[in-house]
């Protein structure tokens, strides 16, 4: 067991891919150039929190091929302890496709039978929890498959016996279950979690609720349920206190990662010891960095990390306006 494995304040786990954009922003039909990047909920937020100088852990499975040790490699070189990996000779990475169009880009996810879709209690059982403050998952893993999500029960179960606090990001994926089936599995396992990050959106879809109060009653054994409405802002409910901050005025480039980065910026916050207030502009932050680029993560270079870090508990932030999007 390495040193940065036994320091991991954070553990990650779940899938990541390998994501193909053509590079000169055709669509996928025209395009004869593609660009290769790593994209996956839980990683991004793992490499986030290491930019904002968490230790972090990333478990998952990926395939004994180039593409699983493209991510790894990637992972690594962010600051992520990747010693947790598994690779899977008979599985192989994911990979998904992402189609530039005026009206909001769409993917095409190639994941049926991934490595990390084979994930099961052998890959979770030596992770070290117990030295751990947060364990962070996401509802994308139990919709990969029978086996993955009997892990995310089993780890939700190791962290109660650890002591270690759960952060859960609903992160409703439609095209992995429709929402007549995710609706009650995803309601539970945020029900069971310390920290519930969801889109009021999402919550509307899944549960047909239309307002952040009502999220909040429909997950009331979570003590920290934190609600994000797009480009209006995000409200963290908080035993009986309740804050909101707006999000951040930026023009929208490309919408996805803006919910990692989000979560990235509020966790990090949280184990920073910020107060509501400012864990909420830090996730505001990130998501405006990620919302003004392509790509699914925006690195945090060390010369912007006191700016994002002091920009958080500023007394103007109230002033900046709306913005798009946290969700």
């Amino acid at each position: 067991m390495s040193d940065l494995e036994m320091a991991a304040e954070v553990i990650c786990c779940g899938e990541t891919m390998v994501l193909l954009t053509p590079a000169d922003a055709r669509f996928l039909g025209q395009a004869e150039l593609l660009r290769l990047t790593i994209a996956g909920a839980e990683s991004t937020v793992a490499q986030y929190l290491s930019n904002l100088g968490h230790q972090c852990a990333w478990v998952s499975r990926v395939g004994h091929d180039p593409f699983g040790q493209r991510i790894v490699s990637a992972l690594a070189a962010q600051g992520v302890d990747t010693s947790l990996v598994r690779y899977d000779m008979n599985a192989p990475t994911a990979v998904f496709f992402k189609d530039p169009a005026p009206d909001g880009s769409r993917v095409y996810y190639y994941r049926k039978g991934s490595a990390a879709a084979a994930m099961s209690a052998a890959d979770v059982a030596a992770v070290p929890l117990a030295g751990a403050r947060l364990l962070h998952l996401s509802g994308i893993t139990p919709a990969l498959s029978p086996a993955c999500a009997a892990t995310v029960d089993l780890l939700f179960d190791l962290a109660r016996q650890a002591g270690v606090l759960v952060s859960f990001d609903v992160n409703y994926r439609p095209g992995l279950w429709p929402a007549g089936q995710a609706g009650p599995v995803l309601r539970g396992l945020a029900n069971r979690a310390d920290i519930v990050l969801v889109g009021r959106d999402e919550a509307e879809t899944l549960w047909d609720v239309s307002t952040a109060a009502e999220t909040r009653e429909l997950l009331d054994s979570c003590p920290v349920v934190i609600v994000k409405d797009s480009d209006v802002g995000a409200t963290e409910f908080n035993g009986e206190s309740v804050t909101f901050e707006p999000a951040l005025k930026v023009d929208v480039i490309e919408p996805v990662g803006a919910g990692d980065a989000f979560a990235g910026g509020y966790l990090s916050g949280l184990l920073k010891g910020m107060t509501s207030a400012q864990r909420l502009r830090l996730g505001h932050r990130l998501a405006a960095r990620a919302l003004r680029s392509l790509d699914d993560y925006v690195p945090v270079t060390p010369d912007e990390l006191d700016v994002l870090l002091t920009g958080a508990v500023t007394d103007e932030w109230q002033q900046k306006g709306r913005a798009a999007g946290s969700a």
